[in-house]
Order: C-alpha cells, then sequence, then structure tokens
C-alpha cells in the first residue's frame, strides 16, 4: 500500500488536521449512527468484508477519515483517486491494476475515490463494470447528494451512508485529544484558552472538525515565536486570538445544488409548519447566501394556495401585493416585505384542500364522462335534442342555491374537496357540507333522465317547463331529518341503523351525531354502498380509519334480522332504528315486529312517514289553483268526497292511516307517540303524469274515481288539470309523520 494516509510530520509540512486524522475505528469523533458499537459499518470494517459504499455529507464530517480507517484496517489493497484531478485513464489504471492482483493473488481492492460527484458520467461509467464484478471495492465521498450527482447505476451497487455535522461535543472531544496527543497534535505543551475562546472556535467551525483544527493550528502555532517552543510551557490563547484565528464560515448554500433544494425545503415545511422563528432563520439564510428573492416570493405565492388556501384566503393577495412590493423598492429596504410575507403565511391557518384538484385531474385522465343532459348549452341545440332541459337556476331561489347533480352520471356520488376545521375554511365547512349531504340524497334518489335522441314538432312545449322542485324539496330533506333527530335524541356513544339508506341523508348526521358509537345501514345495491363508502371517507375529516366508516349491508329487506346483523354488522342491538319513508310495500306489522328484538334496552324506532290519508288532493289543487279553468264547484266536491273514500276504502293504503300504525305499535309493546309535520313544494305534473292516474285500467285511483264519478265529470276534471299544468309547477301539500316507538 502506498504511503496514502500516513503522517508527513517530521518533514514539518503536513497540517495538523491531517495529522490528527484517526487511524483506527477508536480515533473517530463522532458519527456513532454509523460507526458506533454494533452499526453495520463497524462490522464491515472490523470484519474486513466491506462492500462499495458512498459516503456522503457535508465537508469535515470525516469521510476521508473513515477512509483513512478502512486503509489501515483492511487486508485488501488499497488505491486512491481524487476525481478532480484524475480521469478515465487513471481509472483504467487502476483497474488494471486491481485485476492483477485478483487474477494472481485473489486479493481484493479497495478504491477511494474523493469528490465523486466531480466525475461525468462517462467516468463514472467506465468504473461501472469494475465495480459490478467485484475487481474493485468502491468507497466514494461526496459532499452532493449521491442519488442526484451520481450514476444511478453506481449508487444502485452501493449501499449510502450519510454523514452528520459534528455536534459542539464532538468537535470539544477532537480539541481535547489534540491537546493530549504528543506525537501528533500539542502534547508536549500546556495548551490553555481564555474563557469562551475554544467555544467560539467550536461555535464558528459549525460542524465542521477540519475548520476547528485549522483555526486550533493557527491560533496555537501564531502564540510564540518562534516556533515550536521548548516542550512543557505554557500556551494561553486569548479570545482575540481565537476570532483571528476564524472566520465566520461561508454558507454551505449551492444555488444549484443540495444545499438550495435542502434550504428552501426547510423554508416551505418551516412555515407550513406554523413555526415563524425558523420559517425567518430559514430565510434569512437563503438572503444571507444570495438566493434570488423572485424565488423565495414564487415559492410563498404557491404555499399561500397549497398549503394556506381557503383557510384564510387573503393569505395570496398579501404575499402577491409584497413582491409587488419589493420589486419597487429592492434591498435593503424590501427585507421588510419578504418579513411581512414569510411571517403572514407562517402564523395564517392552515388548509391544503386546494390539492382536491389533483384528485379531480385523476379522474379525468381515468373516465372522460360525458356532460349531463341538463347542463349543456341550450343556445344551439336544446330545442332539438333537450339540451339544457331540467337544470335548475340558482339565482331564482332562496340563497341562490338549488341541489341538483352537477358531476357527470358516471361520478355521481364522487367528492374531491373536503373543507378544514380551520379558519375561514371552518366558517363556510358547516354549509358546504350541509349543501353536499342534501345534494346527494336528491342525487342519490333522483331517477336518471336521459338525452333526447329524437325531436318532433309536436313534442315541443308540455314537457319544457322549468324543473324547480329539487330546490324546494332540499329544504323538505333538511327539516325531515332534524325532526328525525330531534325525536331520537342520539347520544354520542349510541348505536344507531338505518335502513333504506340509499340517500345517505340520515347515514351521515348519525355518523356526526355518534361518533364514538355505531353508525350500520342497510342499502339496496351494491352501487349504493361503494357510493356511500366513498362519500363517507371525505364527509368529515373525523372519520379517519376503518373503525370509523359506517358499517353498510346490502339487502332487498327493509329490516335486517338479528342474526344478519351479527354476520353485517358489530352488533345486532342498537339504541336508535332511524326508518324515513314514503309508504312502503312492507306493512306496519312487519316493521313493528322486526325492529322489536334489534332494540336495545330502553332503544327507540323512529318511523318517518307520509300516510295516503293525509296526502294531496287533486280536488284541493283544482279548487285552489285551477281559478281560469271550465269547472264548477259541483264538480270539485264530488272529486272531494270519492277521494276520501278512496283513502278510507282501499285496504293497502289503510295500512298506513295513523290510527292503524298506532293499533300495531301498541300491540307489540311499544310506547310510542307521534308528530304531524304540515309539508308543501313546487311540483311539475307532466301530462303523463295525468294519464297515469286517470287510466282506469292500470291505475286503482283512476278506476276507483271511474266507479264514482260520472264519466263527464272525470274528463272535466282532468282536462282542468291539463290546463293547469300547462302554466308551470304547482304547489304539493300533505302531512307527514315522525313516530317515535320505545320499548322498555
Amino acid at each position: 500500500m502506498d504511503e496514502l494516509f500516513t503522517s508527513k510530520k517530521e518533514s514539518g509540512s503536513s497540517p495538523l488536521a491531517d495529522r490528527m486524522r484517526p487511524r483506527f475505528l477508536e480515533d473517530m469523533v463522532g458519527q456513532d449512527h454509523i460507526v458506533g458499537q454494533g452499526r453495520l459499518l463497524r462490522r464491515a470494517i472490523q470484519a474486513d468484508r466491506l462492500s462499495s459504499i458512498i459516503l456522503y455529507g457535508p465537508p469535515g464530517t470525516g469521510k476521508t477519515s473513515l477512509a483513512a480507517v478502512i486503509a489501515n484496517t483492511t487486508r485488501a489493497s488499497f488505491e486512491k483517486l481524487n476525481a478532480v484531478l484524475s480521469g478515465v485513464k487513471d481509472i483504467r489504471e487502476v483497474i488494471d491494476r486491481a485485476d492483477e492482483r485478483f487474477r494472481l493473488y485473489s486479493k481484493r481492492t479497495i478504491l477511494f475515490v474523493d469528490e465523486v460527484h466531480r466525475w461525468n458520467k462517462a467516468q463514472q461509467d467506465a468504473l461501472l463494470p469494475w465495480v459490478e464484478n467485484g475487481t474493485v471495492i468502491l468507497v466514494g465521498a461526496t459532499t452532493e447528494n449521491p442519488f442526484f450527482e451520481v450514476n444511478r447505476a453506481l449508487v444502485s451497487r452501493s449501499r449510502i451512508f450519510q454523514l452528520k455535522p459534528l455536534t459542539d461535543a464532538d468537535l470539544v472531544e477532537a480539541a481535547r485529544r489534540t491537546f493530549a496527543d504528543k506525537e501528533r497534535g500539542y502534547g508536549n505543551w500546556n495548551v490553555k484558552f481564555e474563557e469562551g475562546a475554544l467555544e467560539h472556535l467550536v461555535e464558528v467551525s459549525g460542524g465542521d472538525v477540519r475548520c476547528l483544527l485549522n483555526a486550533i493550528e493557527l491560533a496555537v502555532e501564531t502564540s510564540v515565536t518562534p516556533w515550536p517552543p521548548s516542550a512543557g510551557c505554557d500556551l494561553l490563547i486569548s479570545m482575540e486570538a481565537a476570532e483571528e484565528s476564524i472566520q465566520r464560515r461561508a454558507l454551505l448554500y449551492d444555488r444549484d445544488g443540495d444545499y438550495h433544494f435542502d434550504t428552501i425545503s426547510a423554508f416551505i415545511k418551516s412555515v407550513r409548519g406554523s413555526d415563524p422563528d425558523a420559517a425567518l432563520y430559514w430565510l434569512a439564510k437563503m438572503i444571507r447566501a444570495g438566493e434570488d428573492p423572485k424565488f423565495i416570493f414564487r415559492r410563498m405565492i404557491i404555499l399561500a394556495s397549497e398549503d394556506v388556501g381557503l383557510a384564510d384566503p387573503m393569505a395570496l393577495s398579501v404575499v402577491i401585493s409584497c413582491a409587488q412590493a419589493f420589486e419597487r423598492i429592492g434591498f435593503p429596504e424590501g427585507n421588510f416585505p419578504l418579513s411581512h410575507a414569510c411571517l403572514y403565511l407562517a402564523t395564517a391557518p392552515k388548509s391544503n384542500t386546494t390539492l382536491a384538484f389533483f384528485d379531480a385531474l385523476k379522474e379525468v385522465e381515468r373516465e372522460d364522462a360525458e356532460v349531463p343532459n341538463h347542463l349543456r348549452d341550450a343556445s344551439r341545440d336544446g330545442e332539438g335534442f333537450g339540451h339544457g332541459e331540467g337544470y335548475v337556476y340558482p339565482h331564482a331561489y332562496r340563497d341562490h342555491w338549488a341541489a341538483q347533480q352537477y358531476l357527470p352520471s358516471a361520478l355521481k356520488g364522487r367528492t374531491f374537496y373536503t373543507p378544514s376545521i380551520i379558519g375561514y375554511e371552518g366558517k363556510i365547512r358547516e354549509d358546504a357540507l350541509q349543501k353536499r349531504e342534501l345534494q346527494a340524497a336528491i342525487v342519490f334518489g333522483t331517477p336518471e333522465k336521459e338525452e333526447f335522441l329524437t325531436w318532433s314538432a309536436a313534442a315541443k312545449g308540455r314537457e319544457g317547463w322549468y324543473k324547480r322542485m329539487e330546490s324546494g324539496r332540499s329544504a323538505l330533506l333538511l327539516n325531515d331529518r332534524n325532526v328525525i333527530f330531534d325525536a331520537a335524541q342520539p347520544a354520542r356513544h349510541d348505536r344507531v341503523l338505518v335502513p333504506l339508506a340509499n340517500d345517505g341523508l340520515l347515514l351521515w348526521e348519525s355518523m356526526r351525531r355518534c361518533p364514538e358509537g355505531l353508525t350500520a345501514s342497510v342499502v339496496s345495491a351494491p352501487a349504493a354502498k361503494d357510493a356511500l363508502l366513498r362519500y363517507a371517507a371525505v364527509l368529515d375529516a373525523n372519520v379517519l380509519n376503518e373503525a370509523e366508516k359506517p358499517q353498510i349491508a346490502v339487502s332487498q329487506e327493509i329490516l335486517p334480522s338479528s342474526e344478519q346483523c351479527d354476520e353485517w354488522f358489530s352488533c345486532s342491538k342498537f339504541d336508535h332504528i332511524l326508518l324515513r319513508c314514503w309508504r312502503l310495500a312492507a306493512e306496519p306489522a312487519f316493521l313493528a315486529s322486526a325492529a322489536k328484538p334489534l332494540l336495545a334496552k330502553n332503544g327507540n324506532f323512529i318511523l318517518f312517514f307520509s300516510p295516503p290519508s293525509l296526502g294531496e288532493r287533486l280536488s284541493r289543487i283544482i279548487k285552489n289553483e285551477c281559478t281560469n279553468e271550465n269547472i264548477s264547484n259541483k264538480e270539485i266536491s264530488a272529486l272531494e268526497q270519492a277521494e276520501e273514500a278512496f283513502f278510507q276504502d282501499t285496504g293497502s293504503l289503510k295500512l298506513w292511516d295513523l290510527s292503524n300504525i298506532s293499533a300495531v305499535f301498541d300491540e307489540q309493546g311499544f310506547k310510542h307517540d307521534y308528530r304531524l309535520l304540515e309539508q308543501k313544494e313546487e311540483r311539475l305534473i307532466s301530462g303523463k303524469d295525468l294519464s297515469s292516474w286517470f287510466n282506469i285500467e292500470q291505475s286503482r285511483w283512476g278506476a276507483f274515481m271511474a266507479d264514482n264519478l260520472k264519466k263527464a265529470e272525470l274528463k272535466m276534471i282532468e282536462n282542468a288539470l291539463r290546463g293547469r299544468i300547462a302554466k308551470g309547477p304547482v304547489f304539493w301539500r300533505w302531512k307527514s309523520v315522525c313516530l317515535k316507538a320505545s320499548i322498555g
């Protein structure tokens, strides 16, 4: 082996840092995370089983020293190249020697390459095959991130060890060893420092032991003249001498390299983490190192939208204003708007909900969905193909909002944006989520409207009325939900079962009110379950893990059995069953008997429904809204009597009379009471609806009316209604019942 790391003390030409370079592992100071007792690199060096490695870290942290330790420990031949001074020719010469040793003597060669990142791609490629076949074991040293600056293939065949700046304690230990070492250091003299002088050298060295030893060398060897003095004499290093021996290190900052990217990363993360002190420090470091303020402002503008966003919508305006102010005034006063923007962002509430855009972008790339028919431009072909048909104009309604579907049909129920609870966004969160819930209930519960694929002049007119009932329905849904939960009064830890949960209306509120309990639900199709689970995942920031998600089962049954609950859910007993329905095929007696075994002690069953006997009457609509139609009070009175008889005499409808339902729950042993709600909404009745109602062969209502009214009366009534619906939506009125049934 060449005299590669041997000291030249006897010639007097070797610097202290070189003389004090560690020779064995025990001499190493710091870097315990890689060469401490039991660490991988220490074990590999001690066993002389080193594989190719790259040592990465700032100057003066021990990369070359580790190479010296390896050179003094290994039984392999050791070669050294400096990437700044050597080229492909030098690499080939080393490889030839290594290849010869291996072929003739089966001896390995360790090649230490200092500043390995300085080699260009061709030089690194020249070494690659010999590292790959084991002819040489590479020990590379670099101050630059090897993942960016070293050939990827070379990196993949090496283990990366990152060295950190030495701590103050490590530097003090290095100084102590220097003053104690009589062979290589200053152990032959009694070196002392004024109070604070050595600490100053350690502080200014900034974790670089080479910088510290160079400063100590200068301070000590200029303290007496001539040098060296006689052995055993005292040497006192004053604070002034210490300060003169070391200058503030140039900041480790390369505007095209790691320090540039690492420092701006630290700045952004400090601002994002709402640490104004750290943010100011990294900002000051960048400015001190000469970073372009435009670059810093550009990153702060991005951060104002990416990390502050709607939590403080003013953040973007403030940062842009500060950037404009800087452009006008420049340095040094420009430091004020820089600091202003930095502190504003660091102390602002944070939200990254603008990242929802990228979720939407992924969905666009995955599926190019068509624009729903009601959202299409009606100005070009609305007449021919019905484009724009059914669009609800939000400004026509109170609060300038109406629930309707805006996403493509293929993405129905998909969500991208979830408002945070922070700052301004926290103020709009409740309103945004409530609108989303109501919109979902409308969308999930409304049949798909198809695009017109054919057209004729005869189709123009009657079906072209502006549809607005969805907007009124959202207020009804919200009121229904509030009434149901006011009746149930669930506690935070209660277990809730929501049958017929396809629209999600009661599901979301149950999750919100019972975060420490359970929300279980039954839907009619797998697609509904998938849509609700997707929706639940983003509906509330509190739903973080699998345990907090709603439990959803798919079944055609309205209420499951206890055995099914055991199979589908985490329990088979519930504190509340919340069932909202219009009218069901299932009989009330079934609901009462099926609900009873599912209720825990003191549990309650909330049944929200609209009895047919309390529903709208066409006679009322004709009386109140058909003022210009040719129909007499006599015909209206006849219709009133026929309608009352229909609802009293029709068997399946009578089952849903309030008196019958009360009797059913009494028989099952429930204690119950109820509340009546007056309901109304704007409703567009189509000609198709009327044709269906008045069909005496297929409609029970139509057949009953035909039996109880004269044919001329029935026709007059139908004509009066057709005249009314041609003028637009009518007010549809009915009563709903919220029944609370409890069991001990």
